[in-house]
């Protein structure tokens, strides 16, 4: 699979035709750039516009073959020359970058959402070029992105605590042809904001049924959550590493029966089990041979359920289920944290909780 380049890579692109135009005067149609990973960057340039002492131009954003809401996007940066000789670099974001709101982001509250990296990664070229032309004076730079507005409203920007367009980033400059990475730095991140806002438990639940069960069932501001997708074991590391002492997860029966099999990526393609933990679960509550082949050929966790329920037998196998998903978790998070989980399901509501889940206050 093809990767392709980051916001950060394409403004740095951007930015470093511009600066070779304001500054040498010839028109530049393409550049190109070395990304953090130690890649060569080539891209074209578009929509040049020169000013007396301002140039502007874009690079249009190449996602790869991963599926980028920002692909094709053009990420424009305006260089401009201001008076003084103290050659400073001064980086800005425009139309469709949007502001950091919330604590726990790589910039501070009000400052435009271009990451550090990226930041560098600008300031790097342009004061290269400034170097190789000799100028002496300063230069801001001013990124901006006229799509950006309507593009953020199709990513986490507005969860995660930015507004009003997209952000500008990337750490090894190229983008990855997957989702994954994206999505385990954006759970990193909400965990990070979570902490920052003073919380002191990480609730996790892998998704929309556990946020709406976290809302209606359990009284639980959904912004208080932060979705781990399949990445659970993922997640409880990020939330120790990131300073928590107890963690509260919540999820469906369908995904957190895994746990009881020590899974902690959930996704079917990594490993599926769940009619076999079923199946397991009923057999230590003293299920016979043809419940648990009737288990064994259940499509859901749900109808695995009716038949254990129909048995008498659910307390029993549910007591089981939680008791050894609740082993993996400890052993997941180590010494010194706390952590207790919820499993449900939309018919029955609670069917097991950890016992900690009673004897701690403030879940």
């Amino acid at each position: 699979m093809r990767h392709g380049y980051t916001t950060g890579s394409c403004a740095a692109a951007a930015a470093k035709a511009a600066t070779i135009m304001l500054l040498g005067g010839e028109k530049k149609e393409d550049i190109m750039i070395i990304v953090p990973a130690g890649e060569e960057y080539r891209a074209t340039i578009h929509d040049i516009k020169t000013e007396e002492d301002s140039v502007s131009c874009a690079v249009k954003k190449d996602a790869g073959d991963d599926p980028d809401v920002t692909n094709g996007i053009l990420i424009y940066a305006k260089v401009q020359k201001l008076p003084g000789e103290d050659k400073n670099i001064i980086i800005e974001g425009g139309e469709g970058v949007g502001r950091v709101t919330k604590k726990g982001l790589d910039q501070p509250v009000g400052s435009a959402a271009i990451n550090s990296v990226p930041r560098k990664m600008i300031e790097k070229e342009v004061r290269e070029v400034a170097d190789i032309f000799a100028y002496e004076g300063s230069i801001l730079v001013k990124i901006y992105v006229p799509e950006g507005r309507e593009i953020a409203k199709k990513t986490f920007n507005e969860r995660l605590g930015i507004e009003g367009g997209i952000s500008i980033i990337g750490t090894t400059g190229i983008v990855e042809p997957m989702s994954k990475r994206a999505l385990l730095e954006t759970i990193k991140l909400e965990l990070n904001q979570k902490k920052e806002e003073g919380k002191e438990i990480a609730i996790i639940t892998p998704g929309n049924y556990g946020m709406e069960f976290l809302k209606n069932e359990l009284g639980i501001n959904m912004e208080d959550a932060v979705k781990c997708s399949n990445f659970i074991g993922d997640t409880i590391d990020y939330a120790v590493e990131t300073g928590f002492k107890r963690i509260l997860l919540v999820g469906h029966i369908g995904k957190l029966i895994k746990l009881s099999g020590g899974i902690m990526n959930t996704h079917s393609k990594e490993a599926d089990g769940r009619m076999e933990l079923m199946a397991l679960a009923a057999y230590n509550a003293g299920a016979d041979k043809k419940l648990c082949d009737g288990i064994l050929e259940c499509i859901s966790t749900d109808a695995a359920y009716e038949l254990i329920k129909e048995a008498g037998i659910e307390n029993e196998c549910m007591d089981f289920v939680i008791k050894r998903a609740e082993k993996y978790l400890k052993l997941r998070a180590g010494e010194g944290v706390n952590i207790d989980c919820i499993m449900f399901s939309n018919t029955e509501g609670i069917l097991a909780k950890t016992k900690g889940i009673n004897e701690r206050k403030g879940l």
